[in-house]
């Protein structure tokens, strides 16, 4: 699969910048994981590329499944599935990893398949149900419901994705360099 750019080049003076966010705002990439489709702000997203080798790190926990080398820059990756404590499925040739920058901290996102970017005007956007079933893990993960015609969406909190012990590998894992 090829590598493709999410959001283009980012444009380099301060009234671009803020026309790219206004352009940015009420857009989300849009996910299937298990049965349920999940949204992520687009100004979180740097990039989708293609499912690729990972190596494992021992000793963290089940849904990090290890580093990649992206350019030269080393980025751990999270089974979005696992930490929604769903079932493990196979990696196929639609399986992808959504890159997105989280606290100022780059992260992959292993993702079934991507659906699309989908506009999600506020008025459209409920808060979670309160009424939580104890095996429904992923719901601390969403601050919102999105209605997209006649479906939803699950709005992801990115922040929450990861807890500061996976914080703490995480930015151990940006820090390390990359021998060529």
């Amino acid at each position: 699969m090829e590598e493709t750019n999410a959001l283009g080049s980012l444009p380099q003076d301060s009234k671009d910048v803020s026309d790219e966010r206004d352009a940015q705002k009420g857009k989300y990439m849009t996910f299937k994981s298990g049965n349920e489709h999940y949204g992520l702000k687009i100004q979180y997203v740097n990039e989708i590329i293609g499912f690729q080798a990972i190596t494992a790190i021992p000793e963290t926990e089940h849904y990090i499944k290890g580093l990649i080398n992206l350019r030269g820059k080393i980025i751990p990756v999270i089974d979005v599935r696992l930490r929604f404590g769903q079932e493990p499925f196979e990696y196929n040739d639609r399986t992808c990893i959504i890159v997105i920058s989280v606290k100022s901290t780059v992260v992959g996102l292993i993702v079934e398949k991507i659906a699309e970017v989908v506009e999600i005007k506020e008025e459209n956007i409920l808060p979670p149900p309160s009424i939580v079933r104890a095996d429904k893990v992923q719901n601390k993960y969403v601050y919102g419901i999105g209605k997209v015609g006649g479906s939803v969406k699950l709005l992801l909190d990115p922040d929450k994705l990861l807890n500061d012990t996976d914080m703490s590998m995480v930015e151990q894992a940006n820090d390390m360099g990359v021998e060529e």
